[in-house]
């Protein structure tokens, strides 16, 4: 498969940069980034008992020097904001050892930080030597293309649903991979040293993206991102230089067969989002004090409309929603999808009114 000479729901091999490259401008809807951390571990570490810890020691974890590492960072960067679309947003993953390095030159390239969401593990691993406090955090970067890229995506409200009814923070409680979702290798060793968990990158594609949105991720490893953005519907571009990552993450991703239930829930348009009340039409004379609204048998019934944004029927005033819920004997009523006016005569719902006030005002 290929959209606008990029082919989709493909592990490229290779390197990151030279790759990312070829990829048309604007093309990508989210990037999700886990780049080397450039830990400078330059010592084994050994647990209270003699047994070695499993840290990062990958070769691709190792830079000559802190400007090897920024360039490295400024390179793959400035791509990934060209190939962004300017509707898309990417993350960025790190420890304190790279973080705040990556954040510099992101808002020197023009990126636009909207959150630093903390991923705090909840089975972290020790700080065995005792000379420091356990690290249990990563952050992670979101941001726009730049300030003024302000159509960005972010869906609040399904966000909010996934959260049990209450506005997500930025602070996540995940576990580290442990169990069945770590992906292990022939000799049962963990087959990546810096797996994600899955649940990570569902809140990360979620809360970024809509249905068949590509995402990329220039870091692939062992394919956790394209794993769950199948599992979600969406379309993915991976790009990887170790072979033996890309074999996993390839018999991982053809194994899914099945999509996350949360696939289905649509993010409820900004419009809808944004409460505009009647008296504000009225107010700033979008529907005019004085006039008449009709229901939808327009001669049916009909009602003044007051200075205060009420309604009077007969001798009724009220709401938009109670004058209507009066008229048709209900308990309640939805006033902008029952009320219409008249302009040069034809009828308008109020409700569209309201929808076209809100995108001329705000820029939706």
């Amino acid at each position: 498969m290929s959209r606008d000479n990029l082919n989709i729901n493909k592990i490229y091999e290779g390197d990151s940069i030279s790759i990312l490259k070829t990829f048309p401008d604007k093309s990508i809807d989210l990037i999700f980034a886990d780049p080397p951390y450039n830990l400078q571990l330059k010592n084994e570490l050994y647990r209270p008992n003699n047994t070695k810890v499993d840290g990062v020691y990958d070769s691709w974890d190792k830079f000559a020097s802190f400007k090897d590492y920024d360039d490295f960072c400024i390179s793959w960067l400035k791509e990934c904001r060209r190939i962004l679309k300017d509707s898309g947003t990417i993350w960025v993953i790190g420890s304190y050892h790279n973080i705040f390095r990556i954040g510099n030159i992101m808002l020197d390239l023009g990126f636009w930080i909207l959150n630093d969401v903390i991923w705090h593990k909840t089975n972290p691993m020790p700080n065995f030597l005792g000379t420091r406090f356990t690290n249990a955090t990563e952050t992670l970067l979101w941001c726009s293309k730049g300030e003024s890229y302000k159509k960005y995506k972010f869906n609040h409200k399904l966000m909010k649903r996934y959260n049990g009814g209450k506005q997500m923070t930025s602070v996540w409680n995940i576990g580290l991979c442990i169990g069945n979702e770590r992906i292990k290798g022939a000799d049962g060793k963990k087959a990546h040293s810096t797996q994600k968990p899955e649940e990570l990158l569902k809140r990360v594609i979620l809360s970024s993206t809509e249905i068949n949105d590509i995402v990329l991720d220039p870091f692939f490893g062992t394919g956790t991102t394209g794993a769950v953005a199948k599992k979600l519907g969406r379309s993915f571009v991976g790009i990887e230089r170790d072979a033996n990552y890309i074999q996993i993450a390839q018999k991982r991703i053809d194994g899914i067969l099945n999509l996350l239930p949360e696939t289905e829930w649509i993010e409820e348009s900004k419009e809808k989002q944004i409460k505009i009340p009647f008296a504000n039409l009225v107010k700033e004379n979008i529907i005019k004090s004085g006039e008449v609204l009709y229901t939808r048998k327009r001669y049916d019934k009909k009602a003044e409309v007051l200075e205060n944004g009420f309604l009077k029927c007969e001798n009724n005033i009220g709401s938009i929603h109670r004058i209507g819920a009066l008229i048709q004997q209900t308990r309640s009523c939805n006033g902008w999808k029952f009320w219409y006016i008249l302009k040069d005569r034809k009828p308008y719902l109020i409700d569209d009114i309201r929808e076209h006030y809100i995108r001329s005002r705000y820029g939706l």
